[in-house]
């Protein structure tokens, strides 16, 4: 009982952190709230990969979805047994979360990828990547960040929100995993009583 209530909070916890995912996400395609730069493609290529929207977000909603509606579903059989229907939610819970890692997994390797690249920005060169051979090192220069002279303050914008889906998708990964463990723990340990008829011992 206690590891079902375990479960559906963690389950729960998934949706608020894809949702915030869904808007940093957006967010991205509107550096200082301005439309025009999305408009003609002067945005980092991270952007376009949906990692927040899509993976981290929108995949994570069903997946959350899903793991409720097992968690919840007390009375569904899918075969005649009450044991083989308990086994069966336990590995399709399992399944998603493990799906849960690789969507929110993606949004994490994206997101620092994003982050570690810098902003598409306008220098004196023209528009490029300014900082695509610091290796990072930019991230804690700030005197370098003037570099980009358009879109303003998009290398902050960059840093923030795609550091905001580092931590989202972390947090939606720690939830998968300890999920996966939970149900890992059902399997070997057992969690439902074997009954014994007499006389067959």
């Amino acid at each position: 009982m206690g590891s079902r209530k375990c479960g559906c909070c963690l389950s729960s916890l998934l949706i608020p952190l894809a949702l915030w995912s869904i808007i940093v996400n957006i967010l991205l395609y509107f550096p200082n709230g301005q439309m025009s730069y999305a408009s003609s493609n002067k945005l980092t290529n991270y952007v376009w990969y949906f990692e927040g929207l899509c993976f981290s977000g929108i995949m994570m909603l069903i997946v959350a979805a899903v793991l409720l509606v097992l968690e919840n579903d007390n009375n569904y059989k899918c075969c005649q047994s009450e044991n083989c229907s308990k086994k069966y939610m336990i590995l399709m819970s399992m399944i998603f979360s493990a799906l849960g890692i690789a969507f929110s997994g993606y949004c994490l390797v994206i997101s620092a990828l994003g982050l570690l690249q810098g902003p598409y920005c306008r220098t004196l060169d023209g528009w490029e990547y300014a900082f695509e051979g610091t290796a990072g090192r930019f991230l804690t220069d700030s005197s370098t960040w003037s570099q980009c002279l358009e879109p303003a303050h998009v290398v902050e914008w960059n840093i923030i929100l795609f550091s905001i889906l580092i931590a989202l998708s972390g947090l939606q990964v720690i939830v998968c995993l300890i999920r996966v463990v939970i149900q890992l723990f059902k399997i070997l340990c057992g969690t439902y009583s074997v009954i014994i008829q007499p006389g067959i011992i």
